[in-house]
């Protein structure tokens, strides 16, 4: 248990930020409106920029227009990361369940507000219930995705990768404030997805090998300010503190075999954004105007020569077009850029129920994608896998598992979205047994993948260019180029609500005693009251399973 020393200035420290909200702020204007976004110009101070905007979404000072579909949306990726997180710990998963039973030992004074963890009531630190439950939603890989893509404004095709993983400061800022209802909720979980989606569009992390979580933490300390009543100049601070003292590098998703570290690395650098936020508005004064520092990774990476950023920064304000409408759903368990593969292997089995009818007749597959897919999840390392978080960033793995699940079933369903819902790739599909099986790694031996060179690279981000032929028998299968699977943003031919609903069902069978009511409880955010909102990650964890890596 953490000392009572330990205790104390954890207390101490969430006691001063907790006196002194306020939502003034002396600072002009700095960003130029638009009827349904605005512009922080590159030669403004943006990281100040970021802070007045998220100020005035909050309170409603502009977006007083949002659509609904925008709410209902982000409703989707909140009980999707919810549903994931849930599932993560009652299979006992590693990190979740290490920073779970951290967060604990950091309860807070009775007379304090604090945040919950998943399936618990107790009050503890909110950075500490920030990590854990970003940790449990992140774990599975099964949440949302976004790459950075706005064909809208030149320049804003950088396709950096981001995850759906940070809902859960929202929800702890609304628990330490207490008086905030399910409609500020919703507010904020746009918000954050707004400025880490926006930034995805204009830097590209990964080009300079630094993890992709960086934009999220930078959403993440503007949201959680905002909501608690920071200033535009508090969470410039914070802002700074961010960029200046935690980037993390791609090393976490680097090697033969992947650690915990991949998992929860958008968990660990919110933890430090939250912190830096709370130092901030205790007076701490970090780094101004990050984003024009010389000496900081933006212009580090890009420089300038006339002193402004890289990029100007856009974020709606009104409307439909938010980012968090341009982001994509995963339909079960897989690396988001194996998508494409995943849906010409489903279009293929369902027009072609031969191919699992006679299993033994498969010669070879091949499946070509574009970069950044083929470097990542076809990396030669990625062929053999050993664990859990390597098999599910290894193409030729997720690939060969969805087939011999298809094989095994002998049957495919009567439409792509049945076959979807019937192969679901679930946690059990990446337990050791899972990843040593004999079936599937005598089909990972029949793939070969292959780069697309400049005609598929071209179509990225806009789409997932793959394609995937399977020669069975003597007869060819294409699949033709794949750009919008099923979960994109921009496919038109999918039930994506009822398959989402499938996933929904299936990881919480495995989740809670009670699927139906941790459904309801998470549904109509909008219409929550506050009290509501303490509650709303209270559920009756199906605690006492095998963990899912000794299986």
């Amino acid at each position: 248990m953490l000392s009572l020393l330990g205790r104390s200035r954890a207390a101490t420290l969430l006691a001063k930020h907790q006196v002194r909200f306020s939502s003034k702020s002396t600072s002009p204007k700095v960003y130029k409106m638009h009827d349904t976004y605005v512009t922080l110009e590159r030669n403004s101070n943006q990281a100040l920029g970021i802070g007045q905007f998220a100020v005035d979404f909050i309170n409603e000072k502009i977006g007083t227009q949002v659509d609904s579909t925008v709410f209902d949306r982000v409703e989707l990726f909140h009980t999707d990361s919810v549903m994931c997180g849930l599932s993560a710990l009652a299979l006992g998963t590693n990190a979740p369940t290490i920073l779970r039973n951290e967060a604990l030992q950091y309860t807070v004074r009775p007379t304090m507000k604090g945040a919950t963890v998943f399936g618990d009531r107790i009050p503890v630190a909110p950075e500490k219930a920030i990590v854990a439950n970003c940790a449990a939603v992140r774990e599975w890989d099964s949440n949302g995705t976004v790459f950075g893509y706005n064909a809208k404004f030149p320049g804003h095709q950088a396709g950096e990768f981001g995850h759906n993983d940070f809902y859960p400061i929202v929800i702890a800022a609304a628990q330490v404030r207490g008086i905030l209802n399910g409609e500020t909720c919703a507010r904020g979980m746009i918000l954050l997805d707004e400025i880490r989606g926006r930034l995805a569009e204009v830097f590209s992390l990964k080009t300079y090998k630094i993890d992709h979580v960086v934009h999220g933490a930078i959403a993440s300390a503007a949201t959680y300010g905002a909501l608690l009543g920071a200033s535009p100049e508090q969470i410039e601070h914070a802002i700074g503190m961010v960029v200046a003292h935690y980037i993390p590098w791609r090393a976490i998703r680097a090697g033969k075999q992947l650690s915990d570290s991949k998992g929860a690395s958008a968990a660990l650098s919110t933890e430090v954004a939250i912190l830096s936020m709370i130092r901030a508005m205790n007076g701490f004064i970090g780094p101004k105007d990050i984003f024009r520092n010389p000496e900081a990774l933006f212009r580090r990476f890009e420089p300038t020569a006339d002193g402004s950023s890289p990029f100007d920064i856009v974020l709606s304000h009104s409307g439909s077009d938010f980012a968090v409408m341009g982001m994509h759903f995963k339909l079960g368990l897989y690396e988001h850029q194996s998508a494409g593969a995943l849906e010409g292997l489903i279009q293929l089995l369902t027009k072609n129920p031969e191919i699992v009818q006679h299993p033994d007749k498969i010669e070879k597959i091949k499946i070509t994608a574009y970069e950044p897919a083929f470097g990542i999840i076809g990396d030669p390392a990625k062929r053999d896998p050993k664990t859990r978080q390597s098999a599910d960033h290894s193409m030729v793995y997720i690939v060969s598992t969805m087939l011999r699940k298809a094989i095994q079933k002998n049957a495919v369903g009567s439409n792509a979205d049945e076959t979807w819902k019937q192969l679901m790739l679930l946690p059990t599909d990446y337990s050791p047994a899972a990843i040593a099986n004999k079936t599937t790694r005598a089909l990972m031996d029949k793939i070969t993948f292959e780069h697309g060179g400049p005609e598929y690279d071209k179509r990225y981000p806009d789409g997932i260019p793959t394609s995937i032929e399977i020669t069975c028998n003597g007869k060819s299968y294409d699949s033709g180029l794949v750009m919008h699977p099923t979960g994109h943003a921009r496919n038109t031919t999918a039930d994506l609500t009822s398959i989402l609903n499938h996933k929904f069902q299936r990881l919480g069978r495995i989740a809670v005693r009670d699927v139906n009511t941790t459904l309801s409880r998470l549904s109509n955010l909008r219409r929550r009251n506050a009290t509501d909102v303490q509650q709303i990650y209270d559920h009756t964890i199906h605690w006492g399973q095998v963990p899912i890596d000794h299986v």
